[in-house]
């Protein structure tokens, strides 16, 4: 019995309403009767109430991890020690390990996939089309998953629909936005010990991700700066209050940088070159080649750990760059993932979006897919009764009115 892991999900799972109240439904009507579910998620407590919802629904589930940081090793023995969930997962393991496992889950054959990140579904396409033949479809659930997927799209290879949960209205506005600002933090917090409050704090990337994390460090007292391709959300971070800036500008004079971004290069050797000694670069971007550490890893002229999270590369100029992860998202690899409130909503449309594709796959096209409107309207219904919330509704003459064209003043 592994107990530790156990609280952890016992906790998880009183906090995770909307969860528990699709859960009962699902043990009562078993959706997935008869399917095979993969999944390549963080494993940790939160994950794991998915698992087991899913179980519940009668799937059988083969969970692996997605980052080789990420895992929770206590919750991977209690899922599998005390729930018999398939798990393939363990903190630190190399990019070996890391494949062996995507592989083991993919051995199930599966009917339903849930991915985050894309290797799953790559590998589906790839080395291993042999285990796609029972593929119904899948889920993905981040940015930079949904970016491979819609390239996959436009190349036409894409063999069976895929659901892009990253862009639900009850998982960006939330998850990205208010999880990841606060995990972050979390993740910054426990690796360096550093204050916040009067630092120059570059955040890459102003999607909701970086929105989010922007505002908490601002909450704490940073100085903030955005750095942004897109015009627009350019505009908008201004308008937010922040200053925009090119990163190797941005740089010189920052304290701190987080990348979020899902694009590679993002803080490259040259904007080291020119960063403030003792700058501390993280990332919270999926993949670890936003901050380029293969790069600072061939040219360093000296690396070493001076926190069991934060290694110091020293550069050929004589200044030094601090690094948490080794540039993994740093709010898994370092913190204890989202809260789990935000997750309980973005896991539930996990779940529901995973029920939809089982009951609909054979009325949709292999293509990425935006989730239905009932599902997000669904959990935003349950969260707010679960938070005792009541809303208003429109009255017979209003819903006249709203469908007329005639009446004005």
């Amino acid at each position: 019995m592994s107990t530790e892991g156990q609280l952890k999900l016992e906790w998880a799972r009183e906090h995770m309403p909307v969860c528990n109240l699709i859960s009962e439904r699902f043990r009562s009507e078993k959706p997935f009767k008869g399917l095979r579910i993969s999944m390549a998620l963080h494993v940790e407590a939160k994950t794991g109430i998915l698992a087991l919802i899913l179980k519940e629904g009668g799937a059988d589930v083969s969970l692996a991890s997605c980052n080789p940081l990420s895992s929770d090793d206590s919750v991977v023995s209690a899922l599998r020690n005390n729930h018999g969930i398939d798990v393939h997962a363990k903190k630190g393991i190399d990019e070996d390990t890391y494949y062996k496992y995507l592989n083991t889950v993919l051995d199930r054959k599966p009917h339903l996939v849930i991915d985050d990140g894309g290797d799953l579904v790559k590998m589906l396409h790839t080395n291993r089309t042999d285990a796609s033949v029972n593929v119904l479809g899948g889920n993905e659930e981040t940015t930079t998953g949904i970016v491979r997927l819609r390239a996959m799209e436009k190349d036409g290879i894409l063999k069976f629909p895929m659901f892009d949960v990253n862009d639900a209205m009850m998982k960006h506005l939330f998850d990205n936005r208010y999880g990841t600002g606060q995990s972050t933090l979390d993740g910054f917090m426990h690796a360096t010990n550093l204050l916040i409050a009067g630092k120059k704090i570059v955040v890459a990337g102003y999607g909701y991700c970086g929105r989010g994390i922007a505002m908490r460090m601002r909450g704490m007292g940073g100085i903030v700066t955005v750095t942004e391709i897109d015009p627009v959300k350019a505009v908008e971070a201004v308008m937010d209050g922040y200053t925009v800036a090119r990163m190797n500008d941005a740089i010189r004079d920052a304290d701190i940088v987080v990348t979020a971004t899902g694009m590679k290069d993002v803080v490259s050797y040259d904007d080291m070159l020119v960063a403030r000694n003792g700058i501390v670069l993280c990332n919270s971007g999926h993949f670890n080649n936003e901050i380029s550490v293969s790069e600072l890893n061939k040219r360093a002229i000296w690396k070493g750990e001076v926190r069991s999270e934060v290694r110091r590369y020293k550069l050929d100029n004589g200044n030094t760059v601090n690094v948490i992860s080794d540039g993994r998202l740093v709010n898994l690899a370092s913190g204890q993932g989202h809260p789990v409130e935000i997750m309980d909503m973005s896991f539930a449309i996990q779940a529901l979006s995973a029920e939809y594709m089982a009951k609909h796959h054979a009325e949709m096209q292999p293509r990425v897919h935006q989730i239905p409107a009932v599902i997000d309207d669904s959990v935003a219904r349950i969260k707010l009764e679960s938070l005792k919330l009541k809303l208003d509704s429109l009255s017979e003459s209003q819903v006249d009115y709203m469908n007329s064209w005639g009446e004005g003043t």
